[in-house]
């Protein structure tokens, strides 16, 4: 059975329509038209352990909703979802003992206690035996360096020190599965190094399930084999990043650098698309041919000094994706 279950899952809001001007206040107060808004409309996906998944889709799509109902804080209108077999809405005291989660725009550390005292309440909240909390707290300073800030009052550290400190307190009780909502947004770059390092680290060490939504695609480069992607509260991709890239983008550059002017170059199954003094583009379908075979094919007939290879940019292919939702 799959870490992860959720089938058929929906979640309805019902909205109050608010007509303009005092004539309509008055009559909203009389009568009520509501109309009902699908946030999550029917989605079914299964995670395993293990896997770091990208959740991903554009504002209002749907991703927090999900998440809430994972967790246990909202309660679906239809469906179900079991998290390592148990269902959090009948019982979300014994799921959250499974999951560590971090909301990048809230915090669950205390405000006015040193960041060492909110792990010891922790610690007493999640009844972590003392060697334990001993080894992840080591092994949170190893990945994040967490004693260099642990005396330090929450409400003094920056947003990328409050983030180490609440991605450190998610992981204490040794969650096996995390959620992670917009754990990047704001931070500047190392910051954000050091956040997907922990990411990576942590997966692998532990074997740690990761669901990760974020509007960072380098994020979802970076750390993510699978994307799951929903517009307007549906899923519409279900997959390998590396198969979505293929399928919607197939086309590769492949730039030579030649020591004099450029020959004329000519290839089945590459085109060129743009040419300098020293350098040309050729664009390629990388399902017909792959890059090693074009490069090795044309090293056979060309002498040049330099390659490179240009990839799809990520962001163009997932706006193209939402594009059609």
């Amino acid at each position: 059975m799959a870490l992860i279950e959720v089938k058929n899952l929906s979640k309805e809001y019902k909205v109050v329509k608010k007509k303009s001007g005092l004539r309509g206040a008055f009559a909203g107060l009389l009568h009520r038209e509501t109309t009902i808004v699908n946030a999550v409309n029917d989605i079914s996906f299964s995670i395993d352990k293990g896997e770091i998944v990208g959740y991903i889709g554009p504002n209002g799509a749907g991703k927090s909703t999900t998440i809430k109902m994972m967790s246990g804080i909202l309660a679906p209108t239809k469906g179900s979802i079991l998290i390592n077999g148990i269902s959090p809405q009948k019982d979300r005291q014994q799921v959250v003992k499974n999951l560590g989660v971090v909301f990048g725009q809230r915090s669950q550390l205390y405000w006015d206690l040193r960041l060492g005292e909110s792990f010891e309440l922790l610690k007493r909240i999640y009844q972590i035996p003392d060697e334990t909390y001993k080894s992840n707290l080591a092994v949170m300073n190893e990945i994040l360096k967490i004693n260099e800030i642990i005396d330090t009052p929450v409400r003094q550290l920056s947003l990328g020190q409050r983030m180490r400190g609440d991605l450190a307190a998610a992981i204490l009780h040794s969650p096996p599965i995390l959620f992670l909502d917009e754990p990047t947004i704001g931070l500047d770059v190392e910051v954000k190094y050091a956040i997907r390092k922990f990411i990576r680290d942590i997966n692998l060490k532990f074997q740690t399930t990761i669901i990760l939504t974020t509007h960072d695609l380098d994020d979802i480069q970076q750390l993510c084999d699978r994307i799951i992607i929903i517009n307007h509260g549906r899923i519409v991709e279900d997959g390998s990043l590396h198969e979505l890239i293929k399928r919607i983008s197939p086309y590769r550059q492949l730039v030579l650098e030649f020591y004099d002017e450029v020959p004329e170059i000519k290839h089945e199954k590459a085109k060129v698309i743009k040419q300098e003094i020293s350098r040309v583009w050729l664009q390629f379908d990388n399902t017909k041919i792959t890059a090693a075979d074009l490069i090795s094919d044309l090293s056979v007939n060309y002498t040049f000094k330099d390659l490179s290879l240009e990839e799809p940019n990520i962001d163009e292919i997932i706006r193209e994706v939402y594009s059609k939702t």
